[in-house]
C-alpha cells in the first residue's frame, strides 16, 4: 500500500462527518504520490521544481498508479513546479484510485438503508491494507495526518504534532494545503457569481 491508497481509505473509514470533496481529495492524492516518489528516490525537489531521479530510483512496479505517476514526471528542464503537478496529476485522480481499489478488493460496494434498491456507496473492505491505513492514522503518522487535514479529516489535531524530518515533504504538504485552499476559493467565487446572476434575473 502507498500513502495515496492509505489516504483514500481513511477518507471512508470511519465515515467522516462530512463528505470529502473529490477535487480536494484528488489534489491530496497527487501530493501523497509525490511524497512516496521522493521517498523512493524516483524524484527529488530543487526548490519548488520536481526533478526526476535515475532509473535505480524508480518506484516498485507493484503499484500501478504510483508507477504511472513516476512515468508522468517531466523529464526535461525547466522541470515542473509542485503546484502545476498537483493540478495536472490530480485531475480525476480520486476516481482513478476508487476504480483501482475496487478492482484490487480494497473497497466494496454497499447499498444505503434497508431497501435493496437504495443508493450504492463504497466502503473499505476488511483487508490488511485497510488495517494498515487505520494503524497509520491512529498512530498519528505525520504525513498521513497532514494530508488528511488538508481535506478536512482530523482537522482538530494537536498543535504540538511532530513535524516532518524531510524538508521536501514539508514543501509538498504545504503546496497541497495551498492548492486545496485555492480550489475552495474558486468554489466560493462561483457560488457568489451564480447567486448574483440568479438575483439579476429575479429583479428587485
Amino acid at each position: 500500500m502507498t500513502t495515496a491508497r492509505d489516504l483514500f481509505i481513511i477518507t471512508l473509514d470511519p465515515k467522516p462527518e462530512h463528505a470529502v470533496g473529490q477535487g480536494d481529495l484528488s489534489l491530496a492524492l497527487a501530493g501523497a504520490e509525490l511524497i512516496d516518489l521522493i521517498g523512493a528516490g524516483a524524484v527529488t525537489l530543487d526548490g519548488d521544481r520536481i526533478v526526476p531521479g535515475g532509473a535505480d530510483g524508480a518506484p516498485s512496479p507493484d503499484d500501478r498508479l504510483l508507477g504511472e505517476a513516476a512515468a508522468q514526471a517531466t523529464r526535461q528542464p525547466p522541470y515542473e513546479r509542485i503546484e502545476d503537478w498537483l493540478w495536472r496529476r490530480g485531475r480525476d485522480l480520486s476516481a482513478a484510485y476508487q476504480a483501482v481499489l475496487e478492482e484490487d478488493g480494497e473497497l466494496t460496494r454497499k447499498r444505503s438503508g434497508r431497501l435493496p434498491f437504495g443508493p450504492e456507496h463504497v466502503e473499505p473492505a476488511d483487508t490488511p491494507g485497510r488495517r494498515r491505513a487505520v494503524e497509520r492514522r491512529e498512530g498519528q503518522e505525520p504525513v498521513l495526518v497532514a494530508l488528511a487535514s488538508a481535506v478536512g479529516i482530523d482537522d482538530a489535531r494537536s498543535d504540538d504534532e511532530p513535524g516532518f524530518d524531510d524538508e521536501a515533504v514539508t514543501t509538498v504538504v504545504a503546496a497541497v494545503h495551498d492548492a486545496v485552499m485555492e480550489l475552495e476559493a474558486v468554489r466560493q467565487r462561483r457560488t457568489i457569481e451564480s447567486s448574483a446572476f440568479a438575483n439579476l434575473w429575479r429583479g428587485p
